[in-house]
């Protein structure tokens, strides 16, 4: 139709226009319409219609559509549960069964649109062109961000910078969602799987190896996402945005010498789940008040993580409190059928984790069989009902049955708030503090910002945008490459790229070392990327490739001063050789930094920011490479020469220790005297466990014996810290732990709390810890039990002890 002819009804050329400020129904324009050309009725209604959704979020229950009616379940009014039984109880079976899968298609008949269940938020809004997930950034917003990936924001030891990332991203998704670029508010980060074997792919999305660690990112991250306080307990009713943990549980081997992570049965004892692999999904529940988990493809001891109903349904819901949504990883349901063989037919799997206590399918096995798994009564009716009132209580909590979202609590923010100047900022912030600073010998850094007159940059990942952003990224506001973030420091910098890709396979080392040799300083930029980690691809070394190694001994020996190495990657890498060189002065690891990870580099590398970042993960020696990645134990068997896992239970050699981390400053700690360095509670043991049995066994109680008033109990523990340098600095404190009785299980040492303190040359603070015995000073039994044992407990930070007798 001609422009002309919609100008002779009234201007509609003009209402259309004003579609993405103001709400037009087709019904209003039809009307209009209907006696001049009733032949275009149905194709101007259509494009309103498309032109009015583009334009606003999706939502249901909106008081002018011509479909809404005045259903109890659009009454906000009313309890959401009551609200979600009206609902449903409007539903045809094939209705329900349409809403169980992620792609979840609209409900014309109630005003109910389509919703998409599977969004990412890993370090940023994430958007993949071509994959149908709930966000886009190909509109009005066509970009977010891109914070540093997992593993190094990890490094900072920081949970208020955790938080005020979620709360960033958070808001960043809210906005992209009313813009009308979103079909689903539901994000699938934070992944809090245990680091715990350093060749593993996506261990750059976790926060390390630490258990408490990962907790407490765990929980900082969903408040900040979901639109908590940072205390918690603020939430209340509506979600800013839908934080989903994953993947649970004991998910950390993706493809490793023809294991994939599908058919993968992880054997994994009741003490390593209780004190490695289950915490941290604990805490994002009980406290960060997640609102989704995810259930990962492998079975733990033979069953599937999507159809245990003792793991979805007994611990997660009854013994968590877990109130949400449950999601299946993508596809997960299906292999159970296929590649697992646990289930024999299809509707066997789809009732199997339907009565386990999921509620979503990523992927179609729900959609093409569940209405076969009822007729073969092989599922009640009532399992489907109540995967869906999880599923739209989640929804509605989000405001999206509430009417025009726009006009509720999180309605007024806006596409200003995305790649905000305040976010790009933080950005910056969560880099410089999270890079660690490995070497320093002879001091080589920070350079000096008026004497340096040239600067070689050389290295693969020097100049490469992709790289700084690590897997699951969206299209980031603007990035600083490491070569760009040095170029504002020095006029005179020459750039190489050294070999055509970080695994070297065809290195230009006579070009690079002329360029070296040009310069009066040297910046390697070197390390892994994408193309060697990631999701579906687990290492077999961890070392950097021959070739890379001798570009980087080629080129120290042949600059004029000892190197700077910078090296990128998510996964621990054995640099003994770097570490060893003379030639090589300083190394920095810098993750995948985002951004603004290039400009976090160069204000470090110049002393515009002194480092403070600390290791998440302990980094091992090739020769870890001989035990098997499906060996899931914790505990080292010195009878087997089999050493354990992470800085907990690792007896081997490392390269660099989990806490590991230097800085420009020198600082020293002291403990403070306490006024009682022990602890009575008073309790009479009952138990004949409690007995000597062998030399090695302390008298020792279940922690759930001894009861609220005596685990109340408050050990403070002042530090004193000093920062001795002549730069101000930002420096985590970690607190350990470690039992003077040494093996039975436990761990070698065990982190309790770690605090950052923002100290000027000279300065010293007194940093104030908290300790509670049954959460600081237990340990996990073979059983799976949390056990309080009396005798001595040392608490150490650096190289200083403290000790705290514990008498039962």
């Amino acid at each position: 139709m001609s422009e002309s002819r919609w100008n002779e009804n009234g201007d509609l050329v003009g209402l259309i226009k004003t579609l993405p400020a103001l709400y037009f129904t087709a019904q209003k324009i039809v009307t209009k319409m209907k006696l001049k050309y009733p032949f275009v009725l149905i194709h101007i209604s259509t494009v309103v219609l498309i032109l009015a959704e583009s334009s606003r979020p999706p939502f249901a229950c909106d008081s002018s559509h011509p479909l809404t009616k005045s259903y109890p379940f659009c009454k906000p009014t009313l309890p959401i549960n009551q609200r979600v039984q009206d609902l449903i109880s409007r539903l045809t079976l094939d209705e329900k069964i349409s809403q169980l899968v992620n792609s979840a298609p609209p409900i014309p008949r109630l005003g109910i649109p389509e919703y998409e269940w599977w969004s990412e938020a890993l370090h940023g809004v994430a958007y993949f062109p071509g994959l149908h997930t709930g966000m886009s950034l190909n509109g009005t917003i066509q970009s977010a961000t891109s914070f540093p990936q997992v593993i190094l924001t990890a490094a900072s030891f920081d949970v208020h910078l955790w938080y005020r990332i979620g709360q960033a991203i958070g808001r960043e998704a809210r906005a992209i969602y009313n813009a009308g670029q979103a079909t689903g508010m539901t994000f699938w980060a934070p992944n809090i799987n245990i680091f715990r074997d350093p060749r593993w792919g996506r261990g750059q999305e976790t926060p390390g190896e630490d258990p408490v660690v990962t907790g407490k990112y765990a929980v900082s991250f969903v408040r900040g996402i979901q639109g908590d306080t940072f205390e918690g307990g603020k939430l209340g009713h509506h979600l800013q945005a839908s934080a989903c943990c994953k993947h649970f549980t004991a998910y950390d081997l993706d493809n490793w010498k023809g294991v994939n992570r599908f058919v993968f049965n992880a054997k994994v004892s009741l003490q390593d789940l209780a004190d490695t692999y289950m915490p941290p999904f604990r805490s994002c529940i009980e406290e960060g008040k997640a609102s989704g988990i995810m259930c990962a493809y492998n079975r733990v001891n033979g069953v599937p993580n999507c159809a245990d109903y003792n793991l979805l349904s007994k611990t997660a819901r009854a013994q968590w409190g877990f109130d949400g949504y449950i999601t299946s990883d993508c596809d997960a349901v299906s292999i159970i059928h296929e590649e697992q063989g646990y289930a024999k037919l299809p509707e066997d799997a789809v009732a199997d984790v339907l009565k386990a206590g999921m509620d979503v399918n990523c992927g179609n096995y729900l959609k093409n069989y569940t209405k076969s798994a009822v007729v073969k009564r092989k599922l009640p009716i009532s399992e489907i009902d109540r995967a869906l009132h999880n599923l739209f209580s989640v929804r509605m909590r989000l405001g999206l049955f509430d009417g025009n979202p726009l006009q509720q609590p999180f309605g007024k923010i806006g596409p200003d708030q995305v790649c905000s100047q305040e976010h790009q900022n933080l950005a910056l912030e969560a880099a410089r503090n999270s890079i660690v600073l490995l070497k320093n010998t002879y001091r080589v850094l920070p350079f000096s910002k008026a004497k340096t007159t040239s600067l070689a940059v050389i290295g693969p990942n020097a100049n490469s945008a992709k790289t700084l952003l690590g897997n699951y990224a969206g299209i980031p506001c603007k990035t600083v490459t490491p070569l760009q973030g040095l170029q504002r420091y020095v006029k005179d910098i020459r750039y190489h790229p050294g070999c055509n890709a970080v695994n070297c396979s065809y290195a230009l080392t006579d070009q690079a070392v002329k360029v070296a040799k040009g310069a009066e300083y040297v910046v390697l930029v070197m390390g892994l990327d994408q193309t060697q980690e990631r999701e579906e691809l687990d290492r077999v070394d961890l070392v950097l490739s021959p070739k890379q190694q001798n570009l980087i001994s080629t080129l120290a020996r042949a600059a004029k001063n000892p190197v700077v190495l910078v090296l990128l990657s998510g996964g621990p890498v054995d640099i003994s050789f770097a570490k060893n060189d003379k030639h090589i002065g300083s190394i920095l690891w810098a993750g995948y930094p985002g951004e603004a990870g290039g400009l976090a580099l160069a204000e470090i590398i110049f002393g515009d920011h002194n480092p403070g970042g600390r290791l998440p993960v302990t980094w091992y020696p090739q020769s870890f490479v001989k035990v098997p990645m499906t060996d899931m134990r914790m505990r080292p068997e010195p009878s087997s020469g089999y050493p354990g896992r992470t800085y907990r239970f690792y007896q081997g050699q490392k390269v660099f220790e989990f806490g590991y981390g230097l800085s420009y400053s020198n600082y020293s700690y002291e403990f403070l005297p306490v006024a009682q360095n022990k602890v009575y509670l008073n309790h009479q043991i009952k138990s004949p466990k409690a007995e000597l049995e062998n030399s090695n066994a302390l008298k020792h109680v279940p922690v759930s014996e001894l009861g609220t008033e005596l685990c109340s109990k408050r050990i403070p523990v002042t530090v004193r810290a000093q920062n001795h340098g002549d730069m101000a600095g930002r420096h985590p404190l970690l607190l350990f732990v470690r039992s003077a009785k040494a093996g039975n299980g436990r761990p070698e040492k065990q982190l309790v709390g770690f605090q950052s303190v923002i100290l000027n040359a000279g300065e010293r603070a007194d940093v104030e810890f908290e300790l509670s015995p049954c959460e600081h000073l237990s340990t996990v039994n073979e059983d799976g039990l949390m056990v309080i044992e009396e005798g001595s407990h040392l608490l150490s930070i650096e190289d200083k002890e403290s000790e705290i007798t514990v008498i039962l």
